[in-house]
């Protein structure tokens, strides 16, 4: 009985040490491994920079997860991530080695764990990362990384490249990324308010969603550093394939009713939601009526109670809609601080279809509606319902339609 109990350990560890030589051997074949963590803004920066470095000629792989996890091949192709168990940090061990089959210049990888001390193990025995990027640090998760938003901070800073170099756009709590390249002895850069000021309406403009001034500068310090200039990352940012889930306005003509639709689902903590919330109002206020759709998750209460507090704290909405699952959470939160209860209403646990015709009875003849909280659950179907509805899905594909045409035009061969 020892004898076989000392030769399935001894089996066990003989089968650790050569799945860690095959995985060091496969990073050693990804000269640039490019590691993105932080609260907001990892998968856009990572479809963003996967773009620009395309776009220079490097051959470029990258994994984002997203809405939906995927992995992007040097030709931009995307494929989804297999996941038989779940979601699980250590299928980032089986991304390196499909990466590294392409032979690479650079590995863009997003970093998928939450708790952390699985934020430090991605990064010590997953990825090796030359080059870390920390888009910021947001109360969000507080329940895994937190209980305070310095906590959140502290758990993304795990994640350092060890004498490698830090990218972040954080500068409320950069004291703490600070800390951690000394102690990794990486070399940080930050992204100030200057860099982004830089990025422009022109820069933006080209862009076919709502993109945030701040990735994009983030993106181009990276490239700097990286040797591709400004002029070749921008274009190749420009034609990077967005997330389903970014920031976007879908407007809808529903029998004459004039309908926008704000996919917000992804900005799901307190600081990110509001800033989206006042800029939409602000940028479209044409729109007569603000309603506030919160997609909740049973299994996220905390994510819902930070929103039913700050919501108070922005411009009020007409009326609040709460679908999804767990929405008590939210209304308690919200009333305890003073919300008229009058204006919020239950829709927990319907479909899409009756989710939009309760959202167009509220619009009335116009309103804006603006989807936050959680892209899970409802949330992708009721944003594939308003995109199908959406005129100007019809204008992009009449448009992209016209582009072929006048490329076959000029190339008739």
């Amino acid at each position: 009985m020892f004898l076989i109990i000392a030769g399935s350990i001894l089996i066990i560890v003989t089968l650790g040490v050569l799945e860690s030589f095959l995985h060091g051997r496969a990073l050693a074949k990804i000269p640039v491994r490019i590691h993105i963590n932080g609260t907001r803004g990892k998968s856009s920066v990572t479809r963003l920079l996967a773009g620009a470095l395309r776009e220079a000629g490097k051959v470029t792989c990258a994994k984002t997860t997203g809405t939906l996890a995927r992995f992007i091949t040097p030709t931009g192709r995307e494929y989804p991530i297999y996941r038989p168990g779940g979601a699980n940090v250590g299928e980032q061990v089986r991304i390196v080695r499909l990466a590294a089959s392409y032979k690479p210049d650079v590995l863009v990888i997003e970093c998928m764990a939450l708790q952390p001390s699985f934020q430090w193990m991605s990064e010590k025995r997953f990825v090796q990362a030359t080059h870390g990027i920390i888009t910021n640090a947001r109360p969000d998760h507080l329940d895994v990384m937190g209980p305070e938003p310095r906590d959140v901070a502290l758990a993304l800073a795990g994640m350092t490249p060890r004498g490698g170099i830090l990218f972040t756009a954080e500068r409320d709590l950069l004291d703490v990324f600070e800390m951690s390249s000394r102690d990794r002895g990486a070399k940080l850069v930050g992204i100030g308010e200057a860099d982004v000021e830089d990025v422009t309406e022109k820069d933006l403009e080209p862009f076919s969603y709502n993109e945030h001034a701040e990735n994009v500068a983030l993106v181009i310090k990276v490239c700097e550093s990286l040797g591709v200039d400004r002029e070749t990352a921008l274009r190749g940012m420009w034609s990077a394939p967005p997330d389903i889930g970014v920031l976007k306005a879908f407007p809808v003509n529903f029998h004459g009713r004039r309908l926008l639709f704000v996919n917000a689902f992804a900005a799901n903590d307190p600081t990110s939601t509001g800033r989206i919330w006042e800029s939409m109002l602000a940028r479209y206020p044409q729109y007569r009526r603000k309603i506030a759709l919160l997609n909740c998750r049973a299994d996220r209460p905390d994510r819902s109670f930070q929103l039913g507090e700050a919501i108070l704290d922005w411009t009020a909405a007409d009326d609040y809609l709460l679908v999804g699952s767990g929405t008590h959470a939210f209304a308690k939160a919200a009333a305890e601080r003073g919300l008229d209860t009058e204006k919020i209403h239950f829709a927990e646990g319907k479909g899409a279809n009756e989710i939009f015709e309760i959202m167009v009875d509220l619009c009335g003849h116009s309103g804006i509606i603006i989807g936050m909280g959680n892209i899970g659950g409802p949330g992708l179907d009721i944003l594939r319902h308003v995109k199908n509805r959406s005129t100007l899905v019809a204008v992009e594909e009449k448009e992209a339609a016209a582009q072929a045409d006048a490329a076959a035009a000029a190339h008739p061969d």
